[in-house]
């Protein structure tokens, strides 16, 4: 199914209405500050395992995760007041932060070093998601086996076929890759340059 989704004003109605399908394990995809996302619900392992599936991904590689704010993270990861003030800089916006997950993080989407990759993303579709469903959703960029990026939702709605259950039109969406920063002991290091500015940590 597509679904248009106003990206400046989210319908709450039609936000609610995939909010239902991520809560029955269904996968999603939806418009972030960088590309087009898939995603589940982070509590939902069989979903994960799908998401895996259609990523053609090994287990080893977690996917990252979208949180409403930054207070959420805290659930999630252990935020020293370091990292809390750099996040609360940056953030709602195009980064991927990598923390010690909590023990709220279920272990599918931890490393070996028990790390996770949080997002807050400049985006009301993807935030409203989060929010209304409650948990965090997974965010993985919705690429096709070789690696290319689908910036168009109809085609990512007609290469995915019935293996996503709903695919939101939120127009047109960046295309640059979140710039990737650990955390980890309040040691910034600068994983992957993308989208966001990084100076603050070099």
């Amino acid at each position: 199914m597509l679904l248009t989704i106003n990206p400046e004003n989210p319908q709450e109605r039609l936000i609610s209405q995939v909010v239902d399908i991520l809560r029955k394990g269904g996968i999603i995809a939806y418009p972030t500050d960088t590309f087009y996302g898939i995603g589940c619900d982070i509590m939902n392992k069989k979903a994960i395992e799908q998401v895996y599936a259609i990523k053609q991904r090994s287990q080893s590689k977690p996917f990252s995760f979208i949180c409403p704010d930054l207070k959420d993270i805290a659930t999630y990861a252990k935020v020293s007041n370091v990292a809390y003030r750099n996040m609360k800089r940056l953030l709602p916006g195009p980064y991927t932060f990598v923390l010690s997950g909590s023990r709220m993080v279920p272990k599918i989407m931890l490393t070996k070093r028990k790390t996770a990759g949080i997002r807050v993303p400049n985006h009301m579709i993807a935030l409203a998601l989060a929010r209304e469903l409650g948990n965090p959703i997974i965010s993985t960029s919705a690429t096709d086996p070789e690696g290319r990026v689908f910036q168009d939702p109809s085609l990512l709605h007609d290469f995915f076929k019935n293996r996503l259950d709903v695919v939101i039109d939120g127009g047109a969406v960046p295309g640059t890759a979140s710039s990737v920063v650990s955390l980890i002991d309040d040691i910034p290091e600068i994983i992957r340059h993308g989208a966001g500015d990084v100076e603050i940590f070099e």
